[in-house]
């Protein structure tokens, strides 16, 4: 959704209808992903895409189609072979696409989400009724749920929205699971943008921002001792907080696309991140230090009142085994750690 933002907010400003059309499912080498979405408004202007250009025309066609009827319509393409090239296809395929009216009040609170860095998962129903077809509820952690259908969507599907929400997963609800209903649905996820958290100014913090920030993550450097986390050191880092690590991870809020690297070795440090970090939304957590430090840090925090599943969350010694010894090596193999961990299956 975010590439197609701007022009929402704007259409949406000047009161306009707007349609809004998102690939629920592929087959074959699509040349966009599912939640992929085209937004079209009322005087035929377009924002956003579905596929490589073979589909849009259709798929604008019956976006005003449903913005004059307020009907939503579920679109089927399958590309043939000979024209599958055209498309970026590499061997034809199908592209399933919804079709509906832009709810504006979910919207804005999508946008508020957004903003506030905060994640969503918008659950329609994209088959089933006509009563019920284009039915949605937008399900937010931290704010009651948006829409219509509260109350008469099954609470299997509602639960099964939250599943995929907490594993990150845009995807329509397995078939075998709604193998006893006559409706079909859609969950579309969204989380914010990722953020690593490093604790700790260390010379190993300074090559690790620089991966980091190529990999698209937001970065905040922690560390109370001035020296260490200046700004003349992390010149790149997006944020720099000199606060004690515990008051710190607290302030900056810390949620499901955030990771966090310990790497002090001090335990004055350590510690008291370690305590804020595991009882986290992070997915991802690891420190520094062999597994003899990793032994006597885990004895600590279980006396300071961890618990083992708790503590069963670290990643430590952290970073993949590279056999690097450099810092710049020591930082590939943190970032490949929390890399891998984000985009392990659920």
């Amino acid at each position: 959704m975010q590439d197609i933002l701007p022009d929402l907010q704007k259409w949406v400003n000047r009161d306009q209808t707007v349609a809004i059309a998102t690939v629920i499912s592929t087959w074959g080498s699509s040349p966009r992903k599912v939640g992929a979405k085209m937004a079209v408004n009322a005087q035929a202007e377009m924002t956003g895409s579905v596929s490589g250009g073979c589909v849009e025309g259709a798929v604008i066609e019956a976006a005003l189609e449903t913005i004059q009827t307020g009907q939503p319509q579920y679109l089927h393409f399958g590309v043939a072979d000979e024209t599958a090239w055209e498309v970026g296809l590499a061997c034809g395929g199908m592209i399933d696409v919804f079709v509906q009216v832009l709810d504006k009040t979910i919207f804005a609170a999508q946008l508020e989400a957004i903003r506030g860095n905060q994640g969503f998962a918008l659950l329609t129903c994209v088959k089933g009724p006509e009563g019920q077809l284009g039915q949605q509820v937008l399900y937010q952690e931290e704010a009651p749920s948006l829409g219509e259908a509260q109350g008469r969507f099954p609470a299997w599907v509602l639960d099964q929205a939250v599943r995929s929400y907490e594993h990150g997963i845009t995807q329509t609800i397995p078939p075998e699971t709604q193998a006893t209903e006559a409706a079909g649905y859609f969950v579309d996820v969204h989380h914010p943008p990722p953020m690593l958290i490093i604790v700790g100014g260390v010379h190993i913090s300074i090559a690790l921002v620089n991966i980091a920030k190529t990999l698209g993550y937001r970065t905040v450097v922690v560390d109370p001792r001035r020296a260490f986390g200046s700004a003349a050191r992390f010149a790149d880092a997006d944020q720099l907080v000199q606060q004690w690590p515990d008051k710190a991870l607290q302030a900056i809020g810390i949620n499901r696309s955030t990771a966090i690297a310990v790497l002090t070795h001090d335990p004055k440090l350590d510690d008291p991140a370690l305590m804020v970090a595991l009882p986290s939304k992070a997915f991802y957590v690891g420190a520094l230090g062999s597994r003899g430090t990793q032994a006597k840090r885990r004895a600590r925090l279980l006396e300071a009142g961890l618990t083992e599943a708790q503590l069963d969350r670290l990643y430590g010694p952290i970073g993949l085994d590279l056999g690097g010894r450099s810092p710049e090596e020591i930082a590939l193999a943190i970032m490949g750690e929390i890399v891998r961990v984000r985009n392990r299956p659920a």
